[in-house]
């Protein structure tokens, strides 16, 4: 091997140089014989850039719902700001419905797709995707509940489960509360109180208001009042329902949440948007 990458000269090592020098020779003039390369004008549909859209909107989503989180959890970031920012646990949903909504109108505005038309399309969904995400915050118990409650269970819901009323989330997935006894394992720990079970409470209510705007989805002809429907229905679900929901407040305001000041502000904006559009309705805006 010495011998052969030496300066000595070797017939096999000069035939290797010149077959390589051969094929790259070869290979070089076969691309110059290619057909010339032709620019072509492509109408593209929205329905073509669904693809994009879906994945641009999952990831900045995701951005933002861990940006939004650790705003809400400013110490526990502070603590361990790399643990934090690499953690699949801990988003914040209007952190990625805030970012996915600027990143998605930025995209469908490059390629001229209308607005107003396109954040109508997307309220039914969104509230559906809520609902079934917060299925996965009950069914698991990530952290995602309410408040003790202690009172007996009424009469009238006597004949639905007791968990509906309040539970302990025994087996939790983040091992929040006391042991249980006789567990052996992974998530063998459940609340020492019961607690509102308050995702159970958002899947209903996201699946009533999901059933409302895909009823008014056709009957409303004002491109983009559906979409500030939906941030009224949003905001005073998610609003109430923090009242009973466990979270981190703010010193402000005698104790606000995060997701109060958002749901506030999206009622407010709702209602300001079905304002605006109702009164431009017969112009071009």
């Amino acid at each position: 091997q010495e011998f052969i990458l030496s300066s000595r000269g070797n017939l096999f090592g000069g035939i290797l140089i010149a077959l390589a020098s051969l094929y790259i020779k070869w290979s070089d003039n076969k691309k110059q014989k290619l057909t010339t390369p032709k620019t072509i004008d492509k109408t593209l549909h929205p329905y073509e850039l669904v693809g994009n859209l879906t994945m641009i909107a999952a990831v900045s989503g995701v951005i933002g719902a861990k940006i939004f989180h650790n705003l809400e959890n400013f110490d526990l970031f502070l603590s361990d700001p790399l643990g934090q920012l690499l953690s699949f646990s801990g988003l914040t949903f209007y952190g990625g419905l805030i970012f996915g909504a600027i990143s998605v109108i930025w995209y469908a505005k490059k390629f001229n797709i209308k607005i107003k038309h396109l954040i109508d399309s997307s309220a039914p969904a969104l509230m559906l995707a809520y609902g079934i995400g917060r299925i996965g915050c009950q069914m698991s118990g990530d952290g995602d509940w309410g408040i003790v409650n202690l009172a007996p269970k009424p009469d009238w819901m006597g004949f639905l489960p007791n968990w509906m009323w309040s539970y302990t989330f025994p087996h939790n997935v983040i091992n929040a509360g006391i042991p249980i006894d006789g567990c052996v394992g992974n998530f063998c720990y459940q609340l020492a109180n019961p607690v509102w079970p308050t995702a159970f409470y958002e899947v209903v209510m996201s699946l009533i208001l999901f059933g409302i705007l895909w009823f008014l989805r056709k009957r409303i002809n004002i491109p983009g009042m559906l979409f500030f429907i939906y941030f009224i229905f949003n905001g005073i679900e998610r609003f109430f329902i923090e009242k009973v929901r466990v979270n981190t407040e703010y010193n402000i305001l005698g104790g606000i949440t995060q997701a109060e000041i958002i749901s506030f502000l999206l009622i407010i904006t709702g209602f300001l948007g079905c304002i605006y559009l109702y009164a431009k309705r017969d112009q071009k805006i």
